[in-house]
Protein backbone atom coordinates (compact mmCIF):
# COMPACT_ATOMS: atom_id res chain seq x y z
CA UNK A 1 0.00 0.00 0.00
CA UNK A 2 1.44 3.50 -0.91
CA UNK A 3 -0.31 6.81 0.83
CA UNK A 4 0.57 9.43 -0.82
CA UNK A 5 -0.28 13.74 0.30
CA UNK A 6 -2.65 15.12 -2.16
CA UNK A 7 -2.52 18.46 -2.81
CA UNK A 8 -4.85 19.56 -5.30
CA UNK A 9 -7.82 21.29 -4.35
CA UNK A 10 -10.16 19.40 -6.79
CA UNK A 11 -8.99 16.16 -4.46
CA UNK A 12 -10.02 18.12 -1.79
CA UNK A 13 -13.34 18.71 -3.50
CA UNK A 14 -13.95 15.11 -4.45
CA UNK A 15 -13.53 13.99 -1.15
CA UNK A 16 -15.53 17.29 0.29
CA UNK A 17 -12.75 17.63 2.53
CA UNK A 18 -13.11 19.94 5.88
CA UNK A 19 -11.28 22.49 7.35
CA UNK A 20 -8.72 20.64 9.55
CA UNK A 21 -8.62 17.31 7.61
CA UNK A 22 -5.57 16.20 5.01
CA UNK A 23 -6.48 14.44 2.17
CA UNK A 24 -4.18 11.10 1.51
CA UNK A 25 -4.11 8.90 -2.39
CA UNK A 26 -3.48 5.47 -1.10
CA UNK A 27 -3.77 2.41 -3.43
CA UNK A 28 -2.67 -1.96 -2.48
CA UNK A 29 -1.61 -2.73 -5.44
CA UNK A 30 -2.48 -6.64 -6.32
CA UNK A 31 -0.83 -9.41 -8.93
CA UNK A 32 -4.48 -9.93 -10.28
CA UNK A 33 -8.61 -9.53 -9.56
CA UNK A 34 -8.97 -12.95 -8.29
CA UNK A 35 -6.36 -12.94 -5.77
CA UNK A 36 -7.61 -9.29 -4.97
CA UNK A 37 -10.73 -10.68 -4.68
CA UNK A 38 -9.60 -13.62 -2.32
CA UNK A 39 -7.56 -11.32 -0.24
CA UNK A 40 -10.70 -8.60 0.16
CA UNK A 41 -12.69 -11.16 1.65
CA UNK A 42 -10.05 -13.02 3.44
CA UNK A 43 -9.33 -8.97 4.99
CA UNK A 44 -12.85 -8.72 5.90
CA UNK A 45 -13.46 -11.72 7.91
CA UNK A 46 -10.28 -10.86 9.45
CA UNK A 47 -10.54 -10.71 13.38
CA UNK A 48 -8.16 -7.51 13.84
CA UNK A 49 -10.51 -5.35 11.12
CA UNK A 50 -13.40 -5.64 13.43
CA UNK A 51 -11.11 -3.98 16.35
CA UNK A 52 -9.29 -1.15 13.36
CA UNK A 53 -10.76 2.22 14.17
CA UNK A 54 -11.12 4.40 11.35
CA UNK A 55 -9.33 7.61 11.86
CA UNK A 56 -11.52 9.25 8.78
CA UNK A 57 -15.06 9.10 7.46
CA UNK A 58 -15.47 6.51 5.31
CA UNK A 59 -18.31 8.00 3.80
CA UNK A 60 -16.53 10.39 1.94
CA UNK A 61 -13.21 8.04 0.74
CA UNK A 62 -13.35 7.09 -2.89
CA UNK A 63 -12.28 3.27 -2.75
CA UNK A 64 -12.64 0.51 -5.80
CA UNK A 65 -10.93 -1.82 -7.64
CA UNK A 66 -9.42 -1.39 -11.36
CA UNK A 67 -7.49 -3.11 -13.50
CA UNK A 68 -4.92 -0.96 -15.52
CA UNK A 69 -5.79 0.37 -19.49
CA UNK A 70 -1.72 1.45 -19.81
CA UNK A 71 0.70 0.75 -17.33
CA UNK A 72 4.61 0.98 -18.36
CA UNK A 73 7.78 0.96 -16.17
CA UNK A 74 8.61 -0.14 -12.72
CA UNK A 75 7.37 1.29 -9.45
CA UNK A 76 10.66 0.62 -7.63
CA UNK A 77 12.39 3.25 -6.12
CA UNK A 78 9.44 5.85 -6.46
CA UNK A 79 9.29 8.74 -3.88
CA UNK A 80 7.35 11.34 -5.69
CA UNK A 81 4.22 10.72 -8.01
CA UNK A 82 1.78 12.97 -10.49
CA UNK A 83 -2.02 11.90 -10.76
CA UNK A 84 -4.34 12.97 -13.00
CA UNK A 85 -7.65 12.72 -13.11
CA UNK A 86 -9.88 13.01 -17.23
CA UNK A 87 -13.45 12.77 -17.94
CA UNK A 88 -12.97 11.06 -21.17
CA UNK A 89 -16.16 10.78 -23.55
CA UNK A 90 -16.62 6.79 -24.26
CA UNK A 91 -16.36 7.06 -27.95
CA UNK A 92 -12.86 8.55 -27.42
CA UNK A 93 -11.75 5.80 -25.33
CA UNK A 94 -9.04 3.97 -28.02
CA UNK A 95 -7.84 7.45 -28.93
CA UNK A 96 -6.87 8.38 -25.13
CA UNK A 97 -5.06 4.87 -24.44
CA UNK A 98 -3.09 5.60 -27.94
CA UNK A 99 -2.19 9.06 -26.47
CA UNK A 100 -1.59 7.76 -22.79
CA UNK A 101 0.57 4.94 -24.54
CA UNK A 102 2.55 7.34 -26.51
CA UNK A 103 3.13 10.21 -23.60
CA UNK A 104 4.38 7.12 -21.31
CA UNK A 105 7.01 6.14 -23.30
CA UNK A 106 8.32 9.75 -23.37
CA UNK A 107 8.08 10.80 -19.75
CA UNK A 108 9.98 7.51 -19.39
CA UNK A 109 12.71 8.81 -21.28
CA UNK A 110 12.59 11.96 -18.74
CA UNK A 111 13.10 9.82 -15.88
CA UNK A 112 10.02 8.24 -14.39
CA UNK A 113 9.61 5.25 -13.21
CA UNK A 114 6.34 4.42 -14.02
CA UNK A 115 2.91 5.60 -16.07
CA UNK A 116 -0.45 3.84 -14.80
CA UNK A 117 -3.49 4.65 -15.97
CA UNK A 118 -7.22 3.40 -14.28
CA UNK A 119 -10.72 4.39 -12.37
CA UNK A 120 -13.63 3.12 -10.64
CA UNK A 121 -17.16 5.02 -10.02
CA UNK A 122 -18.12 5.28 -6.26
CA UNK A 123 -21.26 6.03 -4.15
CA UNK A 124 -20.85 9.01 -1.61
CA UNK A 125 -17.61 10.68 -3.59
CA UNK A 126 -15.81 9.94 -6.22
CA UNK A 127 -14.26 11.38 -9.35
CA UNK A 128 -16.94 11.53 -11.29
CA UNK A 129 -18.30 14.92 -9.61
CA UNK A 130 -14.91 16.10 -8.75
CA UNK A 131 -14.15 16.32 -12.90
CA UNK A 132 -18.23 16.82 -13.52
CA UNK A 133 -18.65 13.92 -15.54
CA UNK A 134 -21.34 13.42 -18.44
CA UNK A 135 -22.88 9.82 -18.74
CA UNK A 136 -21.08 9.32 -21.67
CA UNK A 137 -17.78 9.61 -19.94
CA UNK A 138 -15.43 7.35 -18.27
CA UNK A 139 -13.03 8.55 -15.72
CA UNK A 140 -9.54 7.49 -15.66
CA UNK A 141 -7.20 8.19 -12.96
CA UNK A 142 -3.41 8.07 -14.32
CA UNK A 143 -0.23 8.79 -12.63
CA UNK A 144 3.48 8.67 -12.97
CA UNK A 145 6.12 8.03 -10.13
CA UNK A 146 9.33 9.73 -9.93
CA UNK A 147 12.46 8.74 -8.29
CA UNK A 148 11.86 12.29 -6.18
CA UNK A 149 10.60 15.59 -6.68
CA UNK A 150 13.73 16.79 -7.94
CA UNK A 151 13.65 14.55 -10.34
CA UNK A 152 10.52 15.04 -11.40
CA UNK A 153 10.96 19.12 -11.27
CA UNK A 154 14.12 18.67 -13.31
CA UNK A 155 11.99 16.85 -15.95
CA UNK A 156 9.00 18.37 -16.32
CA UNK A 157 10.08 21.49 -18.57
CA UNK A 158 11.84 19.53 -20.79
CA UNK A 159 8.77 17.25 -21.14
CA UNK A 160 6.90 20.19 -21.77
CA UNK A 161 8.93 21.28 -24.33
CA UNK A 162 9.16 18.22 -26.21
CA UNK A 163 7.34 18.09 -29.51
CA UNK A 164 5.74 14.88 -29.03
CA UNK A 165 4.21 15.80 -25.76
CA UNK A 166 2.31 19.04 -27.82
CA UNK A 167 -1.37 17.69 -28.17
CA UNK A 168 -3.38 18.23 -30.78
CA UNK A 169 -5.87 21.02 -29.41
CA UNK A 170 -8.47 20.50 -32.08
CA UNK A 171 -8.30 16.22 -31.60
CA UNK A 172 -7.89 16.09 -27.78
CA UNK A 173 -9.63 12.62 -26.92
CA UNK A 174 -10.81 14.66 -22.98
CA UNK A 175 -11.72 17.64 -21.82
CA UNK A 176 -8.32 19.14 -20.30
CA UNK A 177 -9.99 22.00 -18.55
CA UNK A 178 -12.15 19.40 -16.31
CA UNK A 179 -8.68 17.82 -15.48
CA UNK A 180 -7.60 16.99 -11.93
CA UNK A 181 -3.69 17.16 -11.73
CA UNK A 182 -1.30 17.49 -8.92
CA UNK A 183 1.92 15.82 -7.12
CA UNK A 184 2.32 13.68 -4.60
CA UNK A 185 5.07 12.81 -1.84
CA UNK A 186 4.89 9.19 -0.63
CA UNK A 187 4.30 9.40 3.27
CA UNK A 188 4.06 5.39 3.33
CA UNK A 189 5.12 2.99 1.08
CA UNK A 190 4.79 -0.48 2.78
Amino acid sequence: MTCRGARSLTSHRSVQKKDGEAVLFSRIEWPSKDVRDAGMTALMADARMKTLKMPFDGQRMIFGGFSPIVEKGSAKGASYTDGFVVPVPAANRDAYIRMASNAASVIEEYGALRVVDDVPNGKVTDFRRAVDAKDDETIVFSWIEWPSKKARDEAWPKLMADPRMQPNKDNMPFDGKRMIYGGFATILDA
